[in-house]
C-alpha cells in the first residue's frame, strides 16, 4: 500500500502490528474497513492534530474512525501494541524487555473549550490538564496518567504507582526532581519495591542545567509535544487523553523499529 501522508505507516511497520487487529469473519457481511486505513487515519490525526471531522477521504469516514479508536481504547488494544512495541525495542537495544528503574515527571498543558476534567497549575500558570509520566531509561513509555493540572506532582506519583502493573514488575528505582519530596517516598517506600531518589539541581548552577537522568523523561515530554493533538489537550476525557499520548510513543517506536 502506497502511504498517502507521511505519518502513514509503511509495509514494514505495519507488518509488526497487523496481528493485533482480528481478520475479517469469513462468514457475515464482510468488512467495508481496511485496518490499517483507520489506523492511519489516526495517526495522522495524532500527528497533525485536526479536529475527526476534518480527516482526508482518502480514509474511512470520521464517525467510523472513532468508532474503531474508541473500541480499541476500551478493550485495551492500544494499549497492547504499545507495549509489546516498547518490549522489542528494548530488547533491541540490548535491554530486558521490563525496565529496572525510571523517571517520572509531569507536563501541564492548556485545554480548549471542549470541557471535561481541568484545574489551575498554579506552578506554571496554566490553565487546563496535567499529564503524569513514567518513562524507562530509554525515555520509552511505561504508564501515563492524565488529570487535571491543580493536581500536584506528589499525588499524581501516587496514582501512577497504584495503575502499575507487571509491566513494571522488575522496577526498582526512580527518578524524581524536588517536587516530589516529603511524604511520598516514605509511602512508595512502605508499599512497592522500588524507591524514588530525589535528583537535584545545584544552588551554584545558573541558567539551564541538563540534570543526571532526570533530561530523559523531560526529553519525552518533548517528543510528545512534537505531535499536534498533545500541544493542548482537546479531549473531553483524560482516558482519550492519555490515549493519545500512547499513540504517539507507537508511532515513535514503530519508526525506530523499522525506518523503512
Amino acid at each position: 500500500m502506497n502511504k498517502l501522508y507521511p505519518s502513514d505507516l509503511t509495509d514494514s511497520q505495519w507488518h509488526l502490528i497487523k496481528d493485533f487487529f482480528p481478520p475479517p469473519k469469513p462468514t457475515g457481511r464482510p468488512r467495508e474497513n481496511d485496518c490499517r486505513l483507520v489506523v492511519n487515519a489516526i495517526l495522522y490525526l495524532t500527528k497533525t492534530g485536526v479536529p475527526w471531522r476534518y480527516l482526508p477521504i482518502q480514509y474511512p469516514k470520521w464517525a467510523t474512525v472513532y468508532d474503531y479508536f474508541r473500541r480499541w481504547r476500551k478493550d485495551g488494544t492500544l494499549v497492547r501494541i504499545h507495549d509489546t512495541l516498547r518490549a522489542r525495542l528494548r530488547q533491541k537495544s540490548g535491554r530486558h524487555k521490563h525496565a529496572t528503574a525510571g523517571a517520572i515527571d509531569s507536563q501541564s498543558v492548556k485545554t480548549t473549550l471542549v470541557g471535561g476534567v481541568r484545574g489551575f497549575d498554579a506552578g506554571k500558570l496554566i490553565n487546563g490538564r496535567k499529564r503524569h509520566v513514567l518513562v524507562d531509561t530509554l525515555g520509552l513509555l511505561l504508564l501515563v496518567v492524565v488529570t487535571a493540572a491543580s493536581v500536584q506532582d506528589r499525588d499524581g506519583a501516587k496514582l501512577i504507582c497504584r495503575r502499575l502493573g507487571g509491566n513494571a514488575k522488575k522496577l526498582r528505582k526512580i527518578w524524581v526532581d524536588g517536587a516530589y519530596r516529603g511524604e511520598l517516598l516514605n509511602w512508595v517506600e512502605a508499599r512497592f519495591k522500588f524507591i524514588l531518589s530525589v535528583v537535584l539541581r545545584s544552588d551554584k548552577q545558573n541558567g539551564f542545567v541538563v540534570l543526571p537522568r532526570r533530561w530523559v523523561v523531560e526529553r519525552t515530554l518533548a517528543w510528545l509535544t512534537n505531535n499536534r493533538r498533545l500541544a493542548k489537550d482537546y479531549e473531553r476525557l483524560p482516558e482519550t487523553s492519555e490515549a493519545f499520548v500512547q499513540l504517539a510513543m507507537t508511532r515513535l517506536m514503530l519508526q525506530r523499529l523499522q525506518p523503512i
